[in-house]
């Protein structure tokens, strides 16, 4: 089955042709990262406007580098939320009446199932059932995967999510926008132990997260210390470290209470060096095996979307024109919670 996937939940129009959930055939990214860095984060109108703009020409994009035509498509598959509505209303609406000429079955899928699904779409794929830890720009959670379809949630951030605080860190210290690739470069250059930040372990035994208080305590550091932009990479690399520590551990943890011998790391801050390096690293002292997907898949794109579509459609499960887009009310994939 060959499945067209659409994302246009937050900045990126994404379409891509998935064949069987697993085998990408093209994937097509437009980017407005330009069109938002002045303001220093994304504006939801501006989004909007720039998916009107960008979907055909991404569908389009996408057919020819897969050397395929409209009537080579068995389905497809759209991000429905969650994400912001005005972006999510270009694609959902798009994925309508695209299905509806073509009279083929569609479903809407939730983004963040797109994301852990995304860790199939590698050579080195996890067996059922693993633990996994989304990380990205407005989520931060550990789920229990049991199948293609149904998941545990484990515990998620109270507050913050990581890749959030990566971009008020970033604002904060005059770096700019998006700010998790800026201080994941800048870190490179700092020594993580020259600034001790505090690590927020919450309970740990528990896998909720809080990054909060983290970003408090930058900018408290700044505040007492007229001097910081000499630090930055010290700063940066404090901050992240800090991250990464709490991050990793309730990783393992979590993997090792519930039995598993694999674990996965996705969403947009998997793209991260420093977390993609310590998870490994740690993950290896316990016989884990991990699974991070390469870059291009990290953060949002469609063949995430089209994979999971797959493994929904393949389930029997069907969209109709009456429904509709949401914003934060739906959890992935069968989700019960711990």
């Amino acid at each position: 089955m060959i499945v067209l996937g659409i994302e246009t939940s937050c900045d990126e129009t994404a379409a891509a042709l998935v064949r069987d959930g697993n085998t990408i055939l093209s994937s097509v990214v437009s980017s407005q990262v330009a069109d938002h860095h002045v303001y220093g984060g994304v504006v939801p109108e501006i989004a909007a406007r720039k998916h009107l703009e960008a979907v055909v020409p991404v569908v389009r994009a996408a057919l020819s580098d897969a050397g395929l035509d409209m009537e080579d498509i068995d389905a497809l598959a759209v991000t429905q939320g969650p994400g912001l509505v005005g972006a999510l209303l270009i694609g959902f609406s798009f994925a309508k009446a695209f299905a509806y000429a073509r009279n083929i079955p569609w479903v809407g899928v939730n983004h963040l199932e797109g994301h852990i699904t995304s860790a199939f779409l590698s050579e080195s794929t996890p067996g059922f059932p693993y633990v996994a830890l989304l990380v990205s720009g407005g989520h931060t959670s550990i789920y229990h995967v049991l199948s293609h379809t149904e998941c545990e949630l484990m515990g998620q951030t109270r507050d913050d999510a990581v890749g959030e605080a990566y971009d008020k860190v970033s604002k904060m210290l005059d770096l700019g926008y998006p700010g998790g690739k800026i201080i994941d470069d800048l870190a490179r250059r700092g020594d993580a132990a020259a600034i001790p930040f505090p690590r927020a372990w919450l309970d740990k035994s528990s896998y909720d997260f809080s990054l909060s208080g983290l970003k408090s305590a930058v900018r408290r550091y700044i505040d007492d210390h007229p001097d910081y932009a000499d630090r930055l990479p010290d700063i940066a690399a404090g901050f992240q470290e800090s991250v990464v520590e709490v991050l990793t551990y309730k990783l393992i943890h979590a993997a090792r209470e519930k039995g598993c011998r694999d674990i996965s790391v996705v969403g947009g801050v998997a793209a991260n060096s420093r977390l993609r390096f310590a998870v490994t690293e740690k993950a290896s002292r316990y016989g884990l095996r991990v699974h991070i997907p390469p870059v291009s898949l990290c953060g949002d794109n469609a063949a995430m979307i089209a994979a999971a579509g797959f493994h929904q459609l393949e389930s029997g499960r069907r969209s109709d024109l009456p429904d509709d887009v949401y914003s934060r009310a739906k959890t992935p994939m069968g989700q019960k919670h711990r």
